[in-house]
């Protein structure tokens, strides 16, 4: 009788996993006998007896290959690509908040809402059509990304090595879809990136009014008229 192809790979949450160990005694070719608990790929059949077997649940079996993404319309696209980029704007805003804190409590305010907006924004980003890691979209903007990094810190060696491991599974159909998956792609870049609006934001060191101001005019606090030299530059 010939093998079943394997489907599926068995992979461990090191951080549910509480070493009853009965994954040792269930696998038949002992790939999650390793010295590192990582589960070994290669020699795992997807079977999924160690799944069934572990008591805390940290063994899942994970398929090999997913269906392609739907492709979303642009009556959703326009409005959930605007608020990621908008949330992502909010994000700055609330680290230069906690940056600037001259007390504790306000400073960890900051931060919690800068992790709450980008949370919202990631979420906003899967839903435009960037959540499947295999699909076209996710692809393309994994490639900008690697070719032109946004800041000195981004791992783009771990960015191939995804492109590397993950094969892309959903390549459009037709140039049309083509054309708007290029289109969400370079706003979705601007937004992943926390590409700056055309606008300053400004904080008056009179009142502690934050104001936008369009690039290029002369600030004013629009609370209490205060000028340039009473102003502090936030984002811009």
């Amino acid at each position: 009788m010939m093998a079943a192809e394997k489907t599926h790979i068995a992979v461990r949450n090191l951080r549910l996993c509480t070493k009853d160990c009965l994954c040792l005694y269930v696998c038949p070719t002992g790939a999650s006998d390793t010295e590192n608990s990582i589960i070994d790929p290669d020699k795992c059949i997807g079977c999924g007896e160690c799944a069934a077997a572990c008591p805390s649940g940290a063994i899942s079996m994970v398929p090999l290959s997913y269906p392609p993404q739907q492709v979303k319309s642009e009556t959703v696209l326009a409005p959930a690509l605007a608020m990621a980029h908008e949330k992502t704007r909010t994000e700055q805003l609330a680290r230069a908040l906690a940056a600037s804190a001259e007390d504790e409590g306000t400073g960890r305010l900051g931060a919690a809402f800068a992790r709450a907006t980008r949370l919202v924004a990631e979420d906003l980003l899967r839903e435009s059509g960037y959540m499947l890691p295999q699909s076209k979209n996710t692809h393309d903007l994994l490639r900008a990304l690697v070719t032109a990094p946004p800041s000195e810190d981004f791992p783009a060696a771990a960015a191939e090595r995804l492109l590397e491991l993950i094969p892309e599974n959903d390549a459009a159909e037709d140039a049309a879809v083509d054309a708007t998956a290029n289109a969400v792609e370079d706003t979705a870049t601007d937004a992943a990136a926390g590409a700056p609006p055309a606008t300053c934001t400004y904080r008056c060191l009179m009142c502690g009014a934050v104001f936008d101001v369009p690039e290029g005019e002369t600030p004013v606090c629009p609370a209490c008229g205060a000028g340039e030299d009473y102003l502090e530059l936030i984002v811009g």
